[in-house]
């Protein structure tokens, strides 16, 4: 992996804000939980995408804290159903935490996912999106974003969840033996989790999306 680069971060964090999403750099995870902190308001109602992210800054814990509504799709005991009822109800939240797949240099966010409400709620719904990121998710262009997905945040997802995926064995996405393959490109696993890509540029609602980029390497 890269060390850090501080030119690349503030080039990439101008370029978020261009897009008008606002960006900002902590060097810590423990400070990224003070950001997070700084951006919610007690008693808003909250929940998250899938995210080693922000496991490991300590972010899914603090939601725990007692401050927030809390919406924990991972909560014990709770059915199918009941997942699917989180899900739904992310649209209304208040806040809505992840991390993301890729951040271009030149302002964009790329995500995929399988059931896809991670994606929908970054789209559209909640009042406000929080992306928790390190540095490591940092790419040149869509081309690097692409690549990173087939190389790095698929296989180990899919490998972290038990898929019975092609990449999941291999560590790397059957699209990548074809020198042709395009976007969209893959296995046919009902248990993929590239089903469906988003990137974020520029957005009609200034500073709905807040970037935190973090001095370290976090996530896949």
């Amino acid at each position: 992996m890269n060390e850090l680069d501080m030119t690349r971060v503030e080039k990439t964090m101008e370029a978020l804000r261009k897009n008008n999403m606002s960006a900002c750099f902590v060097s810590t995870k423990a400070e990224a939980v003070e950001k997070v902190k700084e951006l919610l308001k007690k008693g808003d109602t909250v929940t998250h995408g899938g995210s080693v992210t922000l496991s490991e800054c300590g972010i899914t814990e603090l939601l725990k804290s007692g401050d927030y509504n809390y919406l924990d799709r991972s909560a014990p005991g709770l059915t199918r159903e009941q997942v699917q009822d989180i899900y739904r109800k992310a649209f209304s939240c208040d806040a809505y935490l992840t991390s993301t797949n890729a951040i271009t240099e030149n302002g964009m966010l790329f995500n995929t996912d399988g059931n896809c409400n991670r994606v929908a709620a970054i789209v559209f719904g909640p009042e406000s999106v929080i992306v928790v990121a390190g540095y490591n998710k940092i790419v040149k262009d869509l081309d690097e974003a692409f690549l990173r997905l087939r190389t790095v945040a698929s296989p180990k997802n899919t490998q972290r969840l038990n898929c019975a995926t092609y990449c999941a064995k291999t560590g790397k996405c059957v699209s990548l033996n074809d020198p042709d393959a395009k976007l969209g490109d893959g296995c046919k696993s009902e248990q993929r989790i590239c089903c469906s890509y988003v990137v974020s540029s520029f957005q009609r609602v200034k500073d709905r999306i807040k970037v935190i980029i973090v001095g370290e390497e976090l996530g896949y």
